[in-house]
């Protein structure tokens, strides 16, 4: 199989060269364009899920001799979460070479947080299907290497840290309103707003409200913490 020259451009940003190219081009295939002929991602973002999972874990194992199943846990989920797939994804531009059907090209879907993370995992899957454990584990590594230096930050979970600084200082728990909704029902866009009893409030927009809430706990948070309130 012959691959075009974004894709090929892509390989390049991907550092793995391809001796089967048909699993990258499925890989990169969404279901909103696929036929009988032409199979989806999804199949290969299940195992890419499971390939990363276990490439973290060792690492954060292997990393952190002293750590607790406990502290090894939340950095784990901040490591593989669709988040950090689709920010990976964002890095190596992975959005520019997805095969999407009109619809999903129509509502933006080369940007889309689930979308992106998706196809990141089955990314990885075909690595591993093409060059064994060993190829997918040296990508993961290379691509993850700036989050697994973080991670600690990272595993922070926003909303239980809000939460927590609202009752040490004798306040409720935060409540959280979505104040606007837009989009179609396939790819809605929501407004969130985070407050605290003592009138400090932030708000943040997303395609989820979960996503919505944890980003804007994480600003109001920030601004507690560097002074600005409370």
């Amino acid at each position: 199989m012959k691959l075009s020259a974004e894709i090929k451009a892509f390989e390049q940003r991907l550092g793995h060269k391809f001796k089967r190219p048909e699993l990258l081009a499925r890989a990169l295939t969404h279901s909103s364009i696929s036929t009988p002929t032409r199979p989806d991602n999804q199949r290969l973002e299940f195992l890419g899920d499971r390939v990363l999972g276990l490439v973290m874990a060792e690492a954060l194992f292997l990393g952190d001799r002293a750590a607790s199943e406990g502290q090894m846990a939340p950095r784990f989920n901040a490591l593989v979460r669709k988040e950090a797939c689709a920010d990976i994804a964002r890095k190596i531009d992975l959005g520019a070479v997805l095969k999407l059907g009109r619809s999903e090209m129509m509502t933006g879907g080369r940007r889309k947080l689930a979308l992106l993370g998706d196809a990141m995992e089955a990314v990885i899957a075909a690595v591993y299907l093409d060059g064994g454990f060993d190829a997918a584990k040296v990508l993961i590594l290379r691509l993850w290497e700036d989050r697994l230096d973080s991670v600690e930050e990272d595993a922070r979970d926003p909303k239980t840290a809000l939460q927590e600084w609202a009752q040490a200082r004798g306040l409720p728990p935060p409540r959280y309103e979505i104040i606007h909704r837009d989009g179609p029902d396939h790819a809605p866009n929501f407004t969130i707003e985070v407050r605290l009893e003592n009138g400090a409030r932030e708000t943040a927009k997303a395609g989820s409200k979960r996503q919505g809430e944890m980003t804007a706990a994480k600003s109001l948070l920030k601004r507690l913490e560097d002074g600005a309130e409370g």
